[in-house]
């Protein structure tokens, strides 16, 4: 899911390559659409879904059961930042990424892990945000943190069927998420040249590229997993490690 843009496409772009069919979800049908270009023809399912709304995976659920029948792997990387204050912003504003990232993560489990054979795989695409925070960012964190945990607790429950439940972390990614809301994006500013191009935080000095999280993606649905789970994998240039 939400495969529109970003992480998320190339994702989907990386699976398509090694001969899988994708059933990308996401709000904006004309994304997913874009993303369908990219891909090599095959019975892809292109299926507009805001995965916040648990009606909605619903009936995404019910396309691809009579269409496949079954889901091997289960990528729930759907991600929307939306800066609030933690105490007077009002509370629909702040839940939204809450309800975005970590329940729409919910909602398609519960959905499409049915559907799943023992064995499958279930990728989760969290935040080094699940243990770090900025201002403005509380109700992301919560997310991300929230999302992190419930990798863990699936990981215990679907331990009988084999299926392996696993996260990544990416950091700082060149996406389109990482604009704005002044049309910059973060990584052409002066902030982020000064402490992470120039500066000591970030070992890599450059940002990450989507096509690089899709690889340990690939990776964590492939068949070399077979004894890892419940583990969250960041993938940030060095970012984390460092003070």
């Amino acid at each position: 899911m939400g495969a529109g843009t970003g992480i998320g496409r190339a994702i989907a772009v990386r699976f398509v390559a090694e001969g899988a069919s994708v059933a990308p979800l996401g709000r904006r049908k004309e994304k997913l659409d874009e993303t369908l270009v990219l891909l090599e023809e095959r019975d892809h399912l292109v299926i507009p879904t805001d995965v916040s709304d648990e009606g909605q995976v619903a009936r995404a659920r019910n396309v691809i059961e009579k269409a496949w029948g079954r889901v091997d792997v289960l990528v729930n990387n759907a991600g929307v930042g939306h800066p609030a204050d933690p105490i007077a912003a009002p509370l629909d504003e702040w839940m939204i990424p809450i309800n975005v990232n970590f329940m729409g993560a919910v909602h398609c489990c519960r959905a499409f892990v049915p559907m799943m054979p023992d064995g499958g795989r279930i990728i989760n695409i969290t935040s080094i945000h699940r243990e770090r925070v900025e201002r403005g960012g509380s109700s992301y964190a919560a997310a991300k943190g929230a999302l992190t945990q419930y990798t863990r607790a699936l990981a215990l429950e679907l331990a009988p069927r084999n299926i392996m439940v696993n996260a990544i972390a990416p950091g700082f990614v060149d996406m389109p998420m990482s604009v704005q809301s002044d049309g910059v994006s973060e990584l052409d500013t002066e902030w982020f040249r000064i402490n992470y191009i120039d500066g000591h935080h970030l070992p890599l000095r450059r940002a990450g590229k989507p096509e690089e999280i899709a690889g340990v993606a690939l990776f964590l649905a492939g068949p070399d997993v077979t004894y890892l789970t419940g583990q969250t994998i960041t993938v940030d240039g060095g970012l984390t490690m460092t003070f």
